[in-house]
C-alpha cells in the first residue's frame, strides 16, 4: 500500500478469509496428499530463490529469510498451509493468495519490482522456452473475435463508471499521463492528450478517427481544437459516458461516439488515433487492426498510437499464456513489442513508424497516482459493491503494473505512423 496506516489496514481485512459472496470468485485451496507434496516443493522453492534475491520472506512465526536487509521488500506470509497450496497450484496462485489474504507486503511495488527486475533468475531462459508446457493456454471464449472483444471489455470498463471515478483524474484518462514539472495527474492526462494531437496535426479542419473511445476525453479536447471526430467504443457505458461528455462540453455536433468494433469502420480520416488499445486486440488480430488503420487513412495523414509494450523476447516467451492478469484483469490481451509493430506493419500495410517517443517512467508514476487514490478511497469501493477480495485483487494488478514499468520489463511509447516512410 502506499503508507503505514494502509498497509495495517491490508492486514486487518486479510486476517479473515472473504466473504464467499464478494467477486470473484477464488478456486479453492488445493488439497490433498498431491497438493500438500506440491506445497512443501513450493515451500522450498520459494526459500530458495529468496536466498538470492534483494528480498525478504517472514513467516507466520516471525522468522526471516532471503537475501534482502531489513529495508528490503518482504513478502509477509498470514496463513502459512493455504499460502503453500496456492502458490502450488499453478502460475496465478501467488496472485490468488494475495487476492485470498494469505499473505501481504510491506512494499508491494519493490516486492514485485525486485521480481520483474530478476525474471531471468526466475525462470532461466532455457526454461522459458517450456512455459508453454506449464502455462494455461487463452480460453476460445476469450479470443478477441468481434463478439469476444466486446464480452472481455465489459468484464473489465464496464464493472462500474463509479469504481473508475474513484481512482482516476476527473478527465477519467485510462492510460498513461505524460508529467512535466508540477504537473497534477489531470494536468498531465492532458499534456499527454495535448501532445498525441500536436505531434499528428490534429487542428481545425482535419476530420479524426478514434479507435477506443474510453471516457471522451482525447475526443472532447481533439474537437475543441476544431476536429470533427469519430470516436468508436465496443462497450455500451462507455459510448454513454462519451456522448455525455461531448454533450457537456457543446461539442455533440462534432462528436460522433459509435458503438463500433474497428473491424466495422468505414470512410476516410486525416488523422487516426489509437491510446492503448493495441493491447486488448490479441496477437492474432493485430494484422486486422493495422490494415484497418491503413485503409481508413486518407492520403498523407498520420496515425497516432499509444502502445504498451515489452521487449521482443519476453513477448515471444510470453505470447499465447493465460496468466492471472488475463484471468481476472484483461481478458484476451497481449502486449507486443516494438519489433512486433514493426514486423505487421512492413508485412500488411504501406505504413511505417516514423516516429518514437517512450514515456516509461511516466506510466509507473501515473499508477502510483491511481493506486494512492485508489487506497484511500477503500470505504467507497466496498459502498459500491466491490468486497475484499476484489479491493485485494485491484491493488494487486496497479503495484504489479508498476513495478512492471520501475523494473524496465515494461515501456509505452506514442508513435506516429505515416505512409511512403522507409
Amino acid at each position: 500500500m502506499t503508507s503505514t496506516a494502509a498497509f495495517a489496514r491490508l492486514a486487518r481485512s486479510a486476517a479473515d478469509p472473504p466473504a464467499p459472496s464478494c467477486p470473484p470468485a477464488l478456486p479453492p485451496v488445493p488439497a490433498g496428499p498431491a497438493a500438500r507434496a506440491r506445497a512443501q516443493t513450493a515451500r522450498a522453492l520459494l526459500r530458495r530463490l529468496a536466498g538470492r534475491l534483494p528480498i525478504r520472506v517472514q513467516a507466520p512465526d516471525g522468522s526471516i529469510c532471503g537475501a534482502g536487509g531489513p529495508g528490503a521488500p518482504a513478502l509477509v506470509i498470514l496463513r502459512e498451509d493455504a499460502f503453500y497450496r496456492r502458490l502450488s497450484a499453478g502460475t496465478a496462485g501467488l496472485a490468488e493468495a494475495y487476492m485470498a489474504g494469505d499473505w501481504i507486503a510491506s512494499d508491494l511495488v519493490g516486492l514485485f519490482t525486485v521480481l520483474a527486475a530478476h525474471v531471468e533468475e526466475i525462470v532461466p531462459r532455457p526454461l522459458q522456452v517450456l512455459r508453454r508446457w506449464y502455462i494455461p493456454r487463452e480460453p476460445a471464449a476469450e479470443e478477441a473475435t468481434i463478439d469476444g472483444a466486446r464480452r472481455n471489455i465489459e468484464r473489465h470498463y464496464d464493472l462500474s463508471d463509479d469504481l473508475f471515478a474513484l481512482f482516476l483524474d476527473p478527465t477519467m484518462t485510462y492510460s498513461s499521463a505524460l508529467f512535466a514539472p508540477g504537473d497534477t495527474l489531470a494536468d498531465a492526462q492532458l499534456r499527454k492528450i495535448d501532445t498525441l494531437l500536436d505531434r499528428t496535426g490534429t487542428g481545425r479542419g482535419t476530420t479524426v478517427l478514434e479507435i477506443g473511445t474510453g471516457w471522451g476525453e482525447l475526443a472532447v479536447r481533439a474537437a475543441a481544437r476544431g476536429a470533427r471526430v469519430t470516436t468508436l467504443t465496443i462497450s455500451p457505458a462507455q459510448c454513454t459516458a462519451a456522448r455525455r461528455r461531448a454533450a457537456q462540453a457543446g461539442l455533440a455536433d462534432r462528436v460522433d461516439v459509435q458503438l463500433r468494433d474497428y473491424r466495422e469502420a468505414t470512410g476516410r480520416y486525416d488523422v487516426i488515433l489509437s491510446v492503448e488499445m493495441i493491447e486488448a486486440v490479441g496477437e492474432r488480430y493485430w494484422p486486422a487492426y493495422f490494415t484497418a488503420i491503413d485503409q481508413l487513412l486518407s492520403p498523407g495523414g498520420r496515425a497516432g498510437l499509444q502502445a504498451i509494450t515489452m521487449p521482443h523476447d519476453r513477448m515471444l516467451a510470453t505470447r499465447g499464456g493465460h496468466t492471472w492478469i488475463h484471468k481476472y484483469i484483461f481478458p484476451g490481451g497481449q502486449i507486443p513489442s516494438l519489433q512486433a509493430i514493426a514486423d505487421v506493419l512492413r508485412a500488411r500495410t504501406s505504413l511505417r513508424v516514423t516516429a518514437d517517443y517512450p514515456m516509461g517512467p511516466h506510466y509507473a508514476r501515473t499508477l502510483h497516482e491511481w493506486r494512492g487514490q485508489f487506497t484511500d478511497a477503500a470505504d467507497a469501493v466496498s459502498e459500491l459493491g466491490f468486497g475484499p477480495v476484489f479491493q485485494r485483487m485491484w491493488d494487486l494488478y496497479l503495484a504489479y503494473s508498476e513495478a512492471g514499468f520501475r523494473a524496465g520489463y515494461l515501456d509505452v511509447h506514442q508513435l506516429v505512423l505515416e505512409r511512403g516512410a522507409p
